[in-house]
């Protein structure tokens, strides 16, 4: 077998179980379907593949393994994170119960994010999570043989950004789907509350801990 290709597996692999685990992105794509809907949840979704694009930029130049030897440089780059998901957190959790008239607005998406918002929110929840850092940085150090070439190394990349992208927009449709947002919306503020609680947990917990 091509040794590109025997790359290419374990990356597929490795990339599935660690997007498939639960954490800021998969919360926030979930509230974004069940708030405002597939349109923005799938706007969300290709943010957060877009993120991606930050920690494979970093780890093709070498900048990550820079950051991964600054301590100063991770723990800046690790608070920025844990705020941002603590603001996030503290917006939700802060939500209100919606009469029968707010949730028929609901549903029928006349109080949307735009697009560039939906997006933002999507890239900024992936771009700052320095979790991702050491990932991309342990996957283009470890997994990935320094001697494959850098266009090589870059359509890794970009498989890792396409799937994210569409492992999050399955989710977003799911979620988004209409007889599943109803009934989250009925208990929509429980629920928004529920996921503000577990994204400030996130940001303490990343704002707590070690680099390990």
């Amino acid at each position: 077998m091509h040794p590109y290709l025997t790359q290419f597996m374990t990356i597929a692999v490795v990339h599935l179980l660690a997007v498939a685990s639960p954490g800021p992105d998969f919360a926030v794509v979930v509230r974004q379907s069940i708030t405002y809907g597939r349109r923005t949840a799938l706007w969300t979704s290709l943010g957060i593949g877009c993120g991606i694009l930050i920690h494979i930029g970093y780890s093709l130049l070498g900048i990550g393994l820079i950051v991964s030897q600054s301590i100063a440089l991770f723990s800046v780059m690790k608070i920025i994170g844990a705020l941002y998901l603590i603001w996030l957190g503290t917006k939700a959790i802060r939500a209100k119960p919606m009469n029968s008239a707010e949730i028929y607005t609901r549903e029928n998406q006349k109080t949307l994010p735009t697009t560039l918002q939906a997006m933002r929110t999507g890239f900024f929840t992936n771009g700052l999570n320095p979790k991702a850092t050491l990932f991309f940085l342990s996957l283009f150090t470890v997994v990935i043989d320094p001697a494959t070439p850098l266009a090589v190394q870059a359509g890794y990349g970009l498989y890792m950004v396409v799937a994210t992208g569409v492992w999050f927009s399955g989710l977003s449709l799911l979620f988004g789907h209409s007889s599943v947002r109803r009934r989250f919306l009925q208990i929509g503020h429980w629920f928004d509350r529920l996921t503000g609680v577990v994204l400030i947990g996130l940001g303490l917990k990343l704002a707590l801990t070690g680099r390990n």
